[in-house]
């Protein structure tokens, strides 16, 4: 850049002197300033992104295993935090994931409201996301079901009312905190039938209280969806544990696939859904259902980026079904608490 003397400080019969500012280079005068800095942005954006910084909750378990293992596989692409419940559950997944200590932490979902909350936005540190993959897991109890003929099921480790209604509601509230954009959970299909086997599951003596758990997962998810953060909310149907890939995805909305005939569909693969809906914005603000065709035999290449094209603009409708309300919601905390 040279800078020259104005005309009224020119002595005539003298060359003008041109001084130039220290540390800059002289500009193009036939480059518009304008262009220079489309010039700048365009060099700037050719650097590499950093890679995502995403939460996975319910990492020490299986489906949530497969995402946090996914995502250590791409670290170009993410930069995976895994939130175990508790300290051996946490030893257990480094130990099968290889990952570093620093990217496990311990958080329990069903601990003290304000001591969660504290923790969940010291964890969440950084994050762009979090995929939710929580869940009570219903177990043998002992015994016989005099009804069924089947053994007593129920979910020693922790009700569906404390882990996929209040759990889920604390780590919602503990992303909106610590100010994620994204929140993605990994829920179950069958939620707009009241009367679904799996909400038999738990239930207390006489059916006061416990079990529901479709109920209660529908009722996190709306509160998701009431939120303002931006949301993904995956149904998948009975889960397989065999190899992803090898089958063809197949989404839908309310539970209408349910009536056919393929009602299932591989952990890994469900996993793979929840990581491409961090990476595909059409993923954004939806809620779907999904399973699998039969085994092709051989690796089938899925354009994630078109799966859920089929759906239009169609989401599942939460004003099918039942979802509890703030009574149903008192009553079941009295329930759990007072059992007798």
């Amino acid at each position: 850049l040279t800078r020259q003397l104005p005309p009224s400080r020119r002595r005539p019969g003298r060359r003008v002197r041109t001084r130039r500012a220290h540390g800059r280079r002289p500009t193009n005068p036939a480059m518009p300033r304008w262009w220079l800095c489309l010039v700048a942005l365009a060099s700037a954006g050719g650097a590499a992104a950093a890679p995502m910084r995403v939460v996975v909750t319910g990492a020490g378990g299986n489906t949530g295993g497969h995402v946090f293992r996914q995502m250590l596989a791409r670290p170009e692409q993410f930069d995976p935090i895994g939130i175990a419940r508790t300290a051996p559950s946490k030893e257990a997944l480094m130990s099968s994931s290889g990952c570093r200590d620093e990217q496990v932490a311990v958080l329990d979902v069903a601990s003290v409201p304000g001591l969660y909350m504290d923790a969940a936005i010291a964890a969440f540190a950084g994050a762009v996301a979090l995929i939710i993959c929580t869940s009570a897991k219903v177990k043998p109890t002992g015994g016989t079901d005099e009804a069924t003929g089947r053994p007593k099921m129920g979910f020693p480790d922790g009700q569906p009312y404390n882990v996929d209604w209040l759990g889920q509601r604390r780590q919602i509230d503990g992303a909106k905190a610590s100010g994620l954009r994204h929140v993605v959970i990994c829920s179950s299909m069958g939620g707009t039938d009241p009367a679904n086997m799996l909400n038999t599951f738990g239930k207390m003596a006489g059916g006061r209280g416990g079990g529901n758990i479709l109920l209660w997962k529908r009722k996190a998810e709306k509160y998701l969806i009431e939120s303002g953060l931006k949301y993904t909310i995956v149904h998948p149907g009975g889960l397989l544990n065999e190899p992803g890939g090898m089958r063809p995805l197949v989404v839908g909305v309310d539970d209408q696939l349910m009536a056919g005939v393929n009602r299932a569909v591989p952990r890994e693969d469900v996993a793979e859904v929840l990581v491409q809906s961090l990476l595909h914005k059409n993923f954004e603000n939806r809620s779907f259902d999904l399973v699998s065709a039969p085994s092709a035999g051989a690796a089938v290449d899925t354009n994630f980026a078109a799966l859920l094209g089929e759906l239009g603009d169609a989401n599942c409708d939460y004003g099918l079904g039942e979802i509890p309300d703030e009574a149903a919601d008192i009553k079941e905390a009295d329930m759990i608490m007072y059992p007798e």
